[in-house]
């Protein structure tokens, strides 16, 4: 540990004690981390927005704070009443997305720059949590898929000009090429690893009068870039919507695409 982090982790220990107005102050033990603590960015390449997400998952805590590699905090939370003699573990946050029309990505990346995030907790019992998670600006290309070997529908919000949907006959099996490359126009360039792809396929229900939405989601590895949807997910319905996510390995952020088809 360098005087830097050091001063830092007892600078931590006094402002957390102090907030929390316990009659014994927080401990610091050496290596605690939270198991998961993540801070990346999605891209919806599809829809033109961009999004600031992160997850977090450990030991059960009564307060979370996120930094900025300025050191500027981005999030705080603390549970109360008896919520904070129970404690969260899994929390997960997503910012608000709005169109490049109204912050375009470099607005975007200007707004959340680039290093190490510091995300800091405090167990019940007092002691102190701390990871540091790399933010970059690699996006990773979207994927480009085809449907039955057919190009992917651009739009389909059938109230929007240029409304195109593709037909398929089933069986039917959503394929992409390895992305290998980062966007080629939005955020940096940059060395892209996929961690993992994610394949989405939704259908629009009507149950007894009341409308919902069925989803399939799976999670493939990297070397898997195709799907065939199972013939019980295409037996609800006669149009679909999916996505196919992909998430790179080094800064964690995630690149989707969107599209639609209909059964002939």
């Amino acid at each position: 540990m360098n005087q830097f982090t050091f001063v830092r982790s007892l600078y931590s220990v006094a402002i957390v004690a102090i907030a929390l107005g316990s009659s014994a102050p927080a401990v610091w033990a050496e290596d605690n981390a939270f198991e998961e603590a993540d801070v990346y960015a999605e891209l919806n390449n599809t829809d033109g927005d961009l999004g600031f997400h992160g997850l977090v998952d450990g030991d059960a805590w009564k307060k979370l704070t996120i930094r900025d590699p300025n050191h500027k905090e981005l999030v705080t939370a603390k549970v109360k009443g008896q919520m904070k003699r129970q404690g969260l573990t899994e929390f997960f946050f997503e910012s608000a997305e709005p169109s490049f029309d109204d912050l375009s990505p470099e607005e975007f990346f200007d707004r959340f720059p680039e290093g190490a995030y510091i995300v800091e907790g405090v167990t019940l019992d007092g002691t102190l949590l701390e990871n540091t998670d790399l933010f970059w600006h690699v996006m990773p290309a979207p994927p480009e898929p085809l449907i039955n070997g057919l190009p992917m529908a651009i739009q389909c919000d059938e109230d929007e000009p240029g409304y195109d949907i593709t037909e398929v006959e089933a069986p039917v099996t959503v394929a992409w090429a390895d992305v290998v490359t980062s966007h080629p126009t939005i955020g940096a360039v940059g060395t892209i690893e996929v961690a993992r792809y994610q394949f989405v396929v939704e259908v629009e229900l009507e149950v007894e009068g009341e409308e919902f939405s069925s989803v399939y989601s799976v999670d493939l590895p990297p070397d898997v870039t195709s799907m065939s949807i199972p013939q019980e997910i295409l037996d609800l319905g006669d149009e679909f919507k999916y996505e196919i996510l992909v998430k790179e390995a080094t800064g964690g952020n995630q690149t989707a695409v969107e599209s639609c088809f209909e059964l002939e």
